[in-house]
């Protein structure tokens, strides 16, 4: 198991808006947290989170990785994840941290991002 490759293949999906890809590589009890709201637990939430994530958009978002370290099962990246809204697009400075089980599936999904900034304010 490759923990970098699987990280970088999830933000591909998340640049396709492929959301049965981003959801096949969470495992069932995963937990995403955007850092700045409440935690989902679980890929039902997750996937709900996600569907109304990429709906929202006017052309789906673009994750460019900046920078990523690896270590054992633990990801961090530092991303631009550039959201293209119906008002125009929205470059996000992300630092993410990832935590893949044995068996390749992404458990823990931390961003940390200043919300003002995603939300213009």
């Amino acid at each position: 198991m490759d923990a970098g490759a699987i990280v970088n293949e999830f933000c591909a999906a998340w640049n396709r808006g492929d959301v049965e890809a981003i959801m096949e590589a969470f495992s069932e009890d995963a937990v995403y947290h955007n850092i700045p709201m409440a935690p989902m637990e679980g890929k039902e939430a997750i996937r709900a989170f996600v569907a109304s994530f990429l709906g929202g958009m006017a052309s789906g978002v673009d994750f460019e990785i900046k920078n990523q370290l690896v270590q054992g099962n633990l990801v961090m990246n530092e991303r631009v994840d550039t959201i293209h809204m119906e008002k125009g697009p929205v470059a996000l400075p992300v630092m993410g941290v990832f935590e893949i089980t044995d068996e390749g599936k992404i458990s823990g999904w931390r961003d940390y991002f200043d919300m003002k900034q995603f939300t213009g304010g």
